[in-house]
């Protein structure tokens, strides 16, 4: 079993693991694929460094994980893809070849976890799983709905990230966070209710959990994390902050209850933007991502 591209050095890969943390790409159950793709940004910029930012970060985080009171890694393992060549002037070409990377760590047995990046990386990262899985859901975490046909002239936007995901006429999609919506993507939105269900930002003192999960009830879910679905005060490094937001204890609750609901299978998290000398929000997508592994994968 061959991994698609070289692995990079684990003590340099997500989590910096060392000693029998390390495993070979055969042992290990959980795969990192930086893609940092910066393609249709509208706003602030600074996504392409995302990947490499939230590794460097995931070397601060503490590996014992409260919640399961183990060290969750132990119990899969992963390993880190070397970042590929990204020409931002192709989105097209780009999200194929992220389904290529996606669709042979999938067929090898493993959990593929993609770091953005824009959010555009989600409709290329998602393809295996919608092939493989005939009751594939999507959990959406995000402030923006994400439903125009293209945006600014790219088909392929992150403004459109989930209308392509939607191009897929059989998969349901759960969005949690929703707190900007153009006027333009209401149509779509009304004639896709029975596969589009949005909890938006302005009731999450109403949410109710069992709720939002019973959708993923017994299905195969893929995860995709738009950072900015954070509120701005906590998550500043994103090039479309939106005030209104999840918090973490928010985002925890949903995931956890998703991770029991259904099966987590896979999952992305784009659009960190960092910004020079501001650790915070760096971390909290590196443990995010962590925290994701853990409710996937720990036993």
């Amino acid at each position: 079993m061959q991994a698609p591209r070289a692995l990079v050095p684990a003590e340099e890969g997500f989590l910096a693991l060392e000693g029998e943390q390390v495993r070979t790409y055969e042992a290990a159950r959980a795969v990192i694929i930086p893609f940092g793709l910066e393609a249709s940004v509208s706003y602030g910029g600074g996504t392409k460094d995302g990947p490499a930012a939230m590794i460097k970060a995931s070397h601060e985080v503490e590996l014992f994980d409260e919640d399961l009171w183990r060290e969750g890694i132990d119990d899969y393992g992963v390993v880190t893809l070397s970042e590929p060549e990204i020409d931002a002037s192709n989105i097209p070409a780009m999200l194929s070849q992220l389904e290529s990377l996606t669709g042979a760590i999938l067929n090898h047995g493993k959990f593929p976890l993609t770091f953005g990046g824009e959010h555009s990386i989600t409709p290329g990262a998602i393809r295996p799983f919608l092939k493989r899985y005939d009751d594939l859901i999507v959990l959406h975490f995000d402030a923006h709905a994400d439903l125009r046909d293209g945006y600014e002239g790219e088909h392929f936007s992150h403004a459109a990230a989930m209308r392509r995901v939607l191009d897929h006429p059989t998969v349901p999609v759960v969005s949690c966070g929703i707190r900007n919506i153009s006027k333009t993507e209401i149509p779509f939105l009304d004639a896709n209710r029975h596969r589009i269900t949005i909890h938006w930002g302005k009731d999450r003192a109403h949410w109710n959990i069992d709720e939002i999960v019973a959708p993923l009830k017994g299905r195969p879910i893929y995860l995709t994390f738009d950072l900015d679905g954070f509120d701005s005060s906590l998550m500043p490094s994103t090039g479309t902050p939106e005030p209104g937001g999840l918090f973490w204890e928010d985002a925890m609750a949903i995931i956890k209850a998703a991770s029991r609901a259904g099966e987590i299978v896979g999952a992305d998290i784009n659009e960190l933007a960092p910004i020079k000398g501001l650790h915070g929000p760096d971390f909290l997508a590196a443990k995010l991502a962590y925290k994701i592994l853990n409710y996937a994968l720990a036993t």
